[in-house]
């Protein structure tokens, strides 16, 4: 029976391993064509003959005015506030909608939760013409402050789920001990939310890296570009320097795997207690 199991075991180790690398394979591919030259990156082979490492040196030096470090300090800093609030805002919104008794909670509540079902697309032109006439355009500002009011109906509604899972007899014993609304929030509620709020910070920080759309409507200047539009500049009509543009999207994705890689555990508890909340 012990040998039978010891066998089940291996071979699923070995299942699992090689489901592994086939997941893993288009990344390798990807470290691989990164140090290739254009002529072979048709080559069937993985890893290059030579590898070239000056797709990474000239790459990261995009210009003689700007290098690659100009635009991840860009995308870096949009990404400091963009997490902020939305970690914030979303956490009030939901502990007003989880704890507090107002009126048409309900059906308020209700019209956040359709608002998830109306695709992005459908506002994108009203909020060009907004942004246009309020002259923030060429700004961070259209990409940054939407995520102060609320972060997005996904996150309040993943936090109040929550939030309604922590026993009011928390709230109501802060309460008795003097605490106010606010009180309670702060010093009862957030504490315990916060495997939930990385989970939105996490979310937030990958879902706003990768808008590539927003970015590319909003702001102008190459100096103000983020990463994903200074991917963008090694494609033209003529050439795609494949090589410096493999290279520096390697390197565009490793904040957010740094960033998951020291947050995981947070995130999957997130996750996993958010399902289980009533």
């Amino acid at each position: 029976m012990n040998k039978a199991l010891k066998n089940h075991k291996v071979a699923s180790h070995l299942l699992l391993i090689a489901f592994s690398l086939l997941m893993l394979y288009p990344v390798i591919w990807w470290v691989g064509a990164s140090l290739k030259t254009t002529a072979e990156m048709s080559s069937p082979s993985i890893w290059p003959r030579a590898p070239i490492w000056e797709n990474y040196t000239k790459g990261w030096q995009f210009s003689p005015e700007f290098t690659f470090g100009r635009f991840f300090g860009n995308t870096l800093l949009m990404e400091f506030w963009n997490v902020l609030g939305g970690v914030l805002t979303s956490a009030i919104v939901a502990y007003g909608f989880a704890r507090l008794n107002f009126k048409f909670r309900g059906a308020l509540f209700s019209i956040l939760l359709l608002t998830m079902m109306l695709p992005g697309q459908v506002t994108i032109v009203p909020q060009y013409i907004l942004y246009n006439k309020l002259q923030l355009m060429d700004s961070y500002i259209p990409l940054v402050l939407p995520h102060f009011f609320g972060g997005g109906a996904f996150f309040i509604f993943l936090l109040v789920q929550f939030i309604r899972g922590i026993p009011r007899e928390l709230d109501e014993a802060a309460k008795i001990d003097g605490a106010s609304v606010y009180g309670i929030f702060y010093r009862i509620v957030l504490p315990l939310i916060k495997p939930a709020l990385v989970t939105v910070a996490i979310f937030t920080f990958i879902w706003s890296w990768d808008d590539f759309f927003a970015q590319m409507l909003y702001l102008n200047s190459v100096g103000k570009f983020t990463v994903g539009l200074a991917l963008r500049m090694y494609v033209d009509q003529f050439e795609i320097q494949w090589g410096r543009l493999l290279a520096m999207s390697l390197l565009s994705v490793m904040p957010s795997v740094i960033l998951f890689f020291f947050a995981q555990k947070q995130f999957v508890e997130g996750i996993a207690t958010t399902g289980l909340k009533g």
